[in-house]
């Protein structure tokens, strides 16, 4: 019974890894196709934007860090239930828990300001229409860089997720 707890565990937290994995690689094509400046139409005081292909890589980016971050965090949860069932109580050692803790920390920074540049990135690559451009009416366009930073950010928050998966195993 035990041992079919730790697998499952191990099999979340190679999920939440791979999605990961998965956002990250989706922000790379998104920072690519990203809406450039060439692209701006103006017509007197209004902007015109067409819509980017970022938009869809940056829309997969999102679900697939939102996704992770769940199941890694389900993984943390299943191993801490599974130990408090199996032990009646969880390790004395309080160095490991202050780690993982600040480790899960660490993850949900990440993953709250990524999610925060994605979301904002990827809504400015939508089709930004002559007065009805992506705020009060204005065109918006998205700097070099962003996509990456949400892909290192990403990367961190998966990393610490993992991190603080293995330190609760030990």
């Amino acid at each position: 019974m035990e041992e079919s707890r730790g697998l499952g565990s191990f099999f979340l937290c190679i999920a939440a890894a791979v999605l990961g994995l998965l956002s990250s690689l989706a922000c790379i094509p998104s920072e690519l196709k990203r809406t450039k400046k060439e692209e701006l139409k103006l017509d007197g005081k209004l902007c015109y934007l067409p819509e980017s292909g970022a938009f869809k890589y940056g829309v997969g980016a999102l679900i697939f860090l939102c996704v992770g971050q769940f199941i890694g965090n389900s993984g943390i949860v299943w191993t801490v239930c599974s130990r408090k069932k199996i032990t009646g109580r969880l390790k004395d050692d309080k160095r490991p828990a202050i780690i993982t803790t600040g480790l899960l920390v660490v993850s949900w920074i990440s993953f709250v300001i990524a999610v925060t540049l994605l979301g904002a990135a990827t809504s400015m690559n939508r089709e930004q229409r002559y007065g009805k451009g992506w705020l009060d009416g204005e065109c918006y366009l998205v700097k070099g860089g962003v996509y990456m930073g949400s892909a290192i950010l990403a990367l961190v928050a998966t990393c610490s997720i993992l991190c603080s998966a293995f330190l609760m195993r030990i």
